[in-house]
């Protein structure tokens, strides 16, 4: 189906791999925002609530794109990339997306994420961490934790699935606390459409996901060859930094409107739902084979998550401050240029 890619990246030629994976970008990006629409006003229009919405709905659409890149990787036994996506777009949210915004404008976080929000952040961080521990550096002791590895050097479709049980405890939680909450007054109002127009806007934007990832997976895979790093690499960076795009978009509207409390709680959403759903979904596909590295990637999925709690919890207005934001931004920086100086 996707032959014509394979003959445009035959050639190893990088710039149209490097101009396919920007293509590939652009069309997660529109196509989640078209799936998104169509879902949204058709749920409206079905009598659904804004609140509902916003937590399923549009919840699961804007984590499209990871979601329809690791589908594909998976499917196409690109692993590595599979793993890496999940892990590099949660560092990017946190670590980048979330450094930068607070460099701009100081985060203020609401009770909801300070009781909520974080500690489920945390806890995704917790059993990423886990699954890493094959590949730790401290040998094989970790094995004996191996709830979610049943087989040595994988995550299991065993694995998949208790992450899947944890995602769906997540969200009938996360329903349950947001009807108990009287806060509304940033709740978006979404618009019914007609099942016609909603239907034609679903399936383009399913469309232009599948095309993207595809688009994607092949340009990544294509690109590290070229250059001679692992999908690891190229998944850890240039992948994440792709899928996570709706991300980054929604904070630099929030911090420009002056609400960067969203920002808090939409990246600690979309970290939640890439541990839990989106890596639940992938090792069900098919078992993903852990690899050198690992450790330390969802190390600082977890140390990103603590450091929210940190910051949050010990100043006096709960907020992430400028400094904390470059202390996140720095730490990315040398996370980054040491694993790309041990390759």
């Amino acid at each position: 189906m996707f032959d014509f890619l394979d003959t445009l990246l035959s050639g190893q030629n990088l710039l149209i791999a490097i101009g396919i994976i920007i293509i590939g970008c652009v069309l997660l990006v529109f196509g989640a925002d078209r799936l998104v629409d169509g879902a949204s006003g058709l749920a409206k229009k079905m009598g659904i609530s804004n609140l509902t919405i916003g937590l399923t709905v549009v919840a699961f659409g804007t984590s499209m794109p990871e979601f329809v890149v690791n589908m594909v990787a998976a499917i196409n036994n690109n692993t590595e990339i599979a793993i890496t996506n999940v892990l590099g777009s949660n560092n990017i949210n946190i670590f980048v997306i979330l450094g930068l915004t607070a460099l701009i404008l100081p985060i203020t976080s609401k009770k909801e994420s300070r009781d909520f929000d974080i500690p489920w952040s945390i806890l995704a961080g917790i059993l990423t961490l886990l699954l890493a521990t094959y590949t730790s550096p401290w040998g094989n002791v970790p094995q004996k934790l191996g709830v979610f590895t049943l087989q040595e050097g994988y995550i299991t479709r065993v694995g998949g699935i208790l992450l899947l049980l944890c995602f769906i405890i997540f969200l009938w939680h996360s329903l349950k606390v947001s009807k108990k909450t009287n806060d509304h007054t940033q709740e978006e109002s979404y618009t019914p459409i007609s099942p016609i127009k909603a239907v034609i806007l679903i399936i383009l934007g399913l469309m232009c996901l599948v095309l993207g990832g595809e688009f994607i997976v092949k340009s990544a895979t294509s690109i590290a060859h070229h250059l001679g790093v692992s999908d690891a690499i190229i998944g850890l960076t240039i992948v994440a930094l792709g899928t996570s795009l709706p991300e980054l978009a929604t904070s630099c509207i929030a911090a420009a409107k002056g609400n960067c409390d969203i920002a808090l709680g939409n990246i600690l959403g979309s970290n939640i739902f890439n541990v839990f759903f989106i890596l639940g979904m992938s090792a069900i596909v098919t078992p993903l084979p852990t690899y050198s590295g690992l450790w330390l990637d969802a190390l600082m999925v977890t140390l990103g998550s603590v450091l929210i709690m940190i910051f949050v919890y010990f100043t006096k207005k709960h907020e992430i401050k400028r400094w904390h934001g470059g202390v996140f931004v720095t730490l990315y920086i040398c996370y980054l240029t040491y694993r790309l100086l041990t390759l």
